[in-house]
């Protein structure tokens, strides 16, 4: 195949990967703003310049064959490439302005991001933000998400993004609850205090420590449970015993001393704990105001 015929088929290429997002030629249709009909001629067009069959239409839905699986993720990658090239122009002449969505989990939201946020909305005032604050896991794909913040080991298939920081978490308890209980001096002392813990299931009241290779688990109890880290924050600072808290929800306490750390020595291994990200999807057109607004909180975490 020459490499005229070649380009000539990289808007039926588009407009195939854009049939499989939309789930139907109809809903294509919409979004290219040309008919049914005129979607299906460019669907079958690529079908014979390829000589295999991509798509098993029945009366209900759209079914990808095997060739039009591999296709489809070909397609995908070159409509993604695309939208890389135009947004180099949006980057660098065209002004940021926009509404941008972020979800990220509510402690990190409100200790770590919103704060960043004031100085960002002056810096860039035609940019809206819009920060969706839940625990729970945002997809990407199918909601008015832009962006998502998320504890993870790795981005998961689909998304990429950039690692913004390391999360640990600490026990700690103020200097009178000290005074009056005890300073725990192994994991296994945590048994014998009131400890502040998540309570969303049985595995939370399980506390694991590591310390040169070595492992502890320990089952604390407490008279105050709370899902939230700022509220156990505060029990810690009232006295109500010794909390398990992130790093970055306590930091301002114990750099005042109104919190110490309890089993400094010791890393406390939760599932809550490790690296954050920033994530979209892969193939998603990165507008000027998604660029900026990664760029800021990415400084802004690391300065």
């Amino acid at each position: 195949m020459s490499i005229n015929n070649q380009l000539e088929c990289l808007p039926d290429m588009a407009v195939f990967a854009c049939v499989v997002d939309a789930g139907s030629f109809s809903g294509a249709a919409r979004q290219l703003g040309i008919t049914p009909s005129a979607v299906s001629r460019q669907v079958a067009r690529l079908e014979g310049v390829l000589r295999v069959r991509l798509l098993e239409r029945t009366t209900r839905k759209l079914r990808l064959t095997e060739a039009g699986t591999a296709a489809f993720s070909r397609c995908q990658d070159m409509v993604a490439a695309a939208r890389e090239v135009l947004a180099l122009s949006d980057t660098h002449t065209a002004t940021p302005r926009g509404l941008v969505r972020i979800s990220m989990p509510k402690a990190f939201g409100r200790l770590v991001v919103h704060p960043l946020m004031p100085a960002f909305l002056r810096q860039y005032p035609e940019v809206d933000v819009q920060l969706v604050i839940t625990d729970r896991t945002v997809d990407l794909f199918e909601e008015a998400i832009d962006l998502a913040i998320r504890i993870t080991d790795e981005p998961p298939p689909g998304l990429t993004g950039r690692p913004l920081m390391r999360i640990r978490h600490l026990v700690c308890a103020s200097p009178s609850y000290l005074a009056e209980h005890g300073v725990p001096q192994h994991p296994h002392d945590l048994a014998q205090h009131s400890c502040i813990y998540l309570g969303e299931n049985e595995l939370d009241r399980h506390w694991r420590f590591g310390r040169n290779g070595e492992e502890v688990s320990v089952k604390v109890s407490g008279r105050y449970v709370a899902n939230h880290s700022e509220v156990r924050l505060d029990g810690a600072l009232q006295s109500l015993g010794i909390a398990s808290l992130p790093e970055f929800t306590a930091r301002a306490s114990l750099t005042s001393g109104a919190l110490v750390p309890v089993l400094a020595d010791w890393e406390h291994l939760t599932h809550y704990a490790g690296t954050v990200w920033l994530l979209y999807p892969s193939n998603r057109f990165m507008a000027a105001k998604l660029r900026v607004w990664i760029d800021y909180v990415v400084a802004g975490l690391v300065s």
